[in-house]
């Protein structure tokens, strides 16, 4: 069995892909996971929606408001907040926002080129 290729990803080199004027993400992707890194500007809302990828979402700046399955959660800096698959949430940045998700398996509704506002 051959190992599979280790690579390397460096932030500064990966494009930041504008999904609308509020949200800009830039993607790394393996063959279980997807890390992404997010600009989320104050007052941007990512409706509504659930996927089949289990998500981490750690704020390292600012704040969002989470709606869970009905329940507000709000996630500061420093905090994890974890989705299971298939839970309907969305967001709203309550700041401005610099987070990290992580979804497992990789979300395989999202391309470097779309311009979708599904986070």
């Amino acid at each position: 069995m051959t190992p599979a290729a280790v690579r390397l990803h460096r932030w500064d080199e990966i494009a930041l892909e504008k999904v609308t004027e509020m949200l800009s993400r830039k993607v790394v992707t393996g063959e279980r996971e997807m890390l992404v890194q997010s600009y989320v500007k104050r007052g941007c809302l990512v409706p509504l929606h659930a996927h089949d990828s289990e998500q981490m979402t750690y704020v390292l700046q600012g704040a969002l408001k989470f709606v869970v399955a009905g329940e507000e959660i709000t996630v500061r800096e420093g905090e994890v907040l974890h989705i299971p698959a298939g839970v309907a949430h969305q967001a709203e940045a309550l700041e401005d926002t610099f987070e990290l998700d992580v979804f497992s398996p990789p979300r395989t509704s999202w391309s470097l080129a779309a311009a979708e506002a599904d986070v």
